[in-house]
């Protein structure tokens, strides 16, 4: 029983601990980390864990190896921020391997991939034909980022001469039947504003709403609760309830 304790007292410590570090040293999506920050992180999980149930060790001697680890990522992250030329060093720069539709041999030996994984990232990023690039590069989490030629670039409103709307991000106003009175306030929205909205789409309760947000061209958009959008899709092969 007291070593049950010991582990939940540990565990707790450890992942507030870690809850901490991990909001100190930022956001970052899975997808944009270098190869050094993903084991890095592996290694900081593994010291948490340790930290929570290896009763071999006292709990001090891991954090101190837990908080060496993100102090030193930390200060990692800074001298990234603060040298250019440091930071090149300690996490890389994108590098050309493919320009004007031929690829550098010396920089994908550099990068040490083959052709095949080459057009294998580029068949991901919809580039079936080389000589479409422009150029190519692998950036630092080993992405690929690509510029097709000027001819094969989408054509855009601006190309076209046709105004567009300005962009924004929708707000949402009511969740689940309940107004959001901090959106409300934030888009400068009454709820008659709403209730009136609503009306002109037929619908006169705010509770009958599922979901409703303010577009950024002004207008209202609405989800009711149990709305039928036809026959639904279903991609399954397979025909059982499971």
């Amino acid at each position: 029983m007291d070593e049950t304790l010991v582990v939940v007292v540990r565990v707790i410590f450890s992942f507030f601990t870690l809850l901490i570090f991990t909001r100190v040293l930022g956001k970052q999506e899975v997808g944009q980390l270098t190869f050094f920050d993903y084991i890095n992180g592996i290694t900081i999980g593994s010291i948490a864990a340790n930290l929570a149930t290896d009763l071999s060790a006292t709990t001090w001697g891991h954090w101190v190896g837990l908080t060496g680890y993100a102090v030193l990522t930390m200060i990692l992250q800074v001298i990234s921020m603060k040298s250019r030329y440091l930071g090149k060093v300690l996490e890389g720069e994108p590098t050309v391997v493919v320009k004007d539709g031929k690829i550098l041999e010396d920089n994908l030996k550099k990068m040490r991939i083959k052709v095949g994984e080459l057009m294998m990232l580029l068949r991901q990023r919809g580039v079936f034909n080389i000589t479409d690039v422009e150029f190519a590069l692998i950036e630092v989490n080993g992405k690929l980022s690509v510029l097709p030629k000027s001819q094969y670039l989408p054509v855009t409103p601006s190309d076209l001469k046709i105004p567009s709307n300005k962009g924004g991000i929708a707000t949402e106003l009511i969740q689940e039947g309940n107004l959001i009175h901090q959106n409300l306030q934030q888009k400068n929205v009454t709820k008659e504003w709403i209730e009136e909205q609503l009306k002109k789409q037929g619908i006169d309760q705010i509770e009958s709403v599922f979901y409703a947000l303010y577009l950024p061209n002004g207008e209202l958009y609405v989800d009711l609760y149990g709305e039928q959008v036809g026959n639904e899709e279903d991609i399954s092969d397979y025909p059982g309830p499971y």
